[in-house]
């Protein structure tokens, strides 16, 4: 059930914002530990349905900014990192559009081919044991993406890449609506039009039943009958790093 998904995310976030007011003063100063935070949001997803026997059980990917320090000519300043949590098919995408290339991706965890982890009900996978996080260094203009299975389904990761590079392109050029301001690298609405771009992409394939597709291939892999693009959830959350303040 969705209600599921949306408890975890709801507890997840909450947890993390809470955690966070630790100010960079405080002591001990506060480092992301995005795996006990979920599993905090785990346990209480589990106490909140359990009353009334809700069952569900959902994949969990996420992705917190937050900093490191580094000394450079002799001064110390602030560089982004992000805390990548997964547990799961789902994916998050980093993306270095000023070189036109992928700068990280998670690795997807199954049980077998099409059972991936998840959490829930019935599923022994607790965030505590089987969720990953990966510590990622940032630069400015970078893109992190986070997709749900039916986006990496239906598009390999070049055509996702090239997608997002031609849609920050095309924001730049003056396409889509709205978009005060500095348009560069997909600032102010950029990263809107390429999550749509990268959904309709997908959703396209989905919907062709002739369509080569990496479900496909991975399910002929596995000796399975398969052809075309794959019915299922398509998300996409695209975010744009740039300075506070821009």
């Amino acid at each position: 059930m969705a209600l599921w998904s949306r408890l975890i995310l709801h507890f997840w976030a909450t947890t993390i914002e809470q955690e966070s007011t630790k100010g960079p003063l405080q002591q001990p100063a506060y480092h992301p530990d995005p795996v006990a935070s979920l599993q905090t949001a785990y346990e209480q997803t589990r106490e909140a349905t359990g009353a009334h026997n809700w069952q569900g059980t959902t994949t969990v990917c996420g992705a917190q900014l937050h900093y490191r320090m580094v000394t450079d000519a002799g001064r110390e300043a602030a560089t982004p990192v992000l805390y990548v949590t997964n547990l799961g098919d789902c994916q998050v995408l980093v993306l270095r559009p000023r070189d036109q290339e992928v700068v990280f991706k998670t690795t997807e965890q199954w049980h077998w081919f099409d059972c991936p982890r998840q959490l829930g009900t019935n599923s022994p996978d607790t965030p505590r044991q089987n969720a990953v996080v990966d510590v990622v260094d940032l630069e400015e203009g970078d893109v992190v993406l986070a997709m749900s299975d039916g986006v990496i389904d239906n598009l390999w990761g070049h055509e996702i890449a090239a997608r997002v590079f031609q849609s920050i392109k095309e924001w730049e050029a003056g396409k889509g609506a709205g978009g005060e301001g500095d348009r560069k690298g997909g600032r102010n609405g950029g990263m809107a039009l390429a999550a749509r771009d990268l959904v309709t992409a997908a959703k396209a394939i989905a919907l062709d039943p002739y369509a080569e597709s990496p479900f496909m291939e991975h399910a002929i892999e596995e000796g399975l009958a398969s052809e075309g693009g794959k019915l299922d959830d398509i998300s996409v959350v695209a975010a744009l790093c740039v300075r506070d303040g821009e």
